[in-house]
């Protein structure tokens, strides 16, 4: 198995039980019903089948389903934030509504964001397997887009100091380091999560507060076999490449990324280079409604205790 087929399989991966799977299609199918909108898309499954997405005319509907008392949170509620709190400047889908239920002790949140035509430098992996041609204006868009969102206040924390020491030694094999300097970032920047031109990113549930070049590590680590990509991402970020590799945001996106591929040491070691984690959801779509039918201001986001 190559390292592009493991990741696969680790991260975009629908449930392997059945009545797993039936659950989260139900749901979508809920969700759409609630919202008026028809899924025909292909399903588009996100980390070990937490997540279904699927386009629905001008929208990517997409539902997330946790345990009633985990519900809520960080990832929960990170499209949303973004949605409010990130400057439009930094491409994105536009977020049309968000549902919440619990059904049978399992809580969802279904979130109707624009569909978005541009399709992902890599679909159903976040590693870069071959160089790609990406124009110099996508370049330029990228170091904006994420200048901008390193200026972005929150207490949202993606990278958290005790991830760090948990897993450090269990994935890498080195002592902990500590997180001095932080910025605000996307946290699972990877080729999956960025379109081609022009530039989107997609999947915003973990964005935050990380350590200062985390984004960059991570997606350098994801393109450690494509290496003149690998070798535009040093150049073109220069001095913040620099201090990416001079600070623990080097090594976090490697345990990150291992955590993701176990076996796949030959992408994550921060030692294979010389110098690392969903997909889609652009035109105006209806507004959702709430469950009881009538309309919904916009953004909407409705609440109900069970379908």
């Amino acid at each position: 198995m190559t390292v592009k087929q493991a990741v696969q399989q680790a991260v975009f991966a629908a449930p392997a039980e059945r009545d797993e799977l039936d659950r989260m299609r139900r749901a979508h199918a809920a969700a759409a019903k609630q919202f008026r909108v028809s899924a025909s898309g292909p399903e588009v499954w996100g980390w070990q089948g937490r997540t279904l997405g699927r386009r629905a005319g001008d929208c990517w509907l997409r539902i997330v389903s946790a345990e009633a008392d985990k519900a809520g949170g960080r990832l929960w509620e990170g499209t949303a934030t973004a949605d409010t709190h990130v400057p439009r400047s930094v491409p994105r889908p536009r977020l049309r509504g968000v549902l919440d239920w619990t059904s049978r002790d399992v809580a969802y949140r279904a979130e109707l964001t624009e569909y978005v035509s541009t399709p992902p430098v890599t679909s159903g992996t976040p590693v870069l397997d071959q160089d790609t041609a990406l124009p110099n204006s996508w370049w330029a868009e990228l170091k904006s887009a994420l200048g901008t969102l390193a200026t972005v206040p929150t207490d949202r924390e993606s990278v958290r100091q005790n991830w760090v020491d948990r897993n450090f030694r269990r994935f890498l094999g080195i002592a902990p380091i500590r997180i001095r300097e932080t910025t605000t970032g996307h946290a699972d920047l990877h080729w999956a999560n960025l379109t081609r031109a022009p530039l989107i990113l997609l999947d915003w549930e973990n964005w935050g507060r990380l350590p200062v070049g985390y984004d960059l590590g991570l997606l350098h680590a994801y393109s450690l076999a494509a290496p003149a990509t690998a070798a535009r991402i040093r150049r073109e970020f220069g001095p913040s490449w620099t201090r990416t590799q001079a600070g623990p945001g080097s090594l976090s996106p490697s345990g990150s990324s291992s955590r993701r591929a176990p076996g796949a040491s030959t992408l994550t070691s921060p030692r294979s280079s010389p110098a690392r984690p969903s997909t889609s959801p652009t035109s105006p779509s209806p507004r959702p409604d709430q469950p009881d039918g009538r309309r919904n201001p916009c953004p909407a986001h409705a609440s109900t205790s069970s379908f």
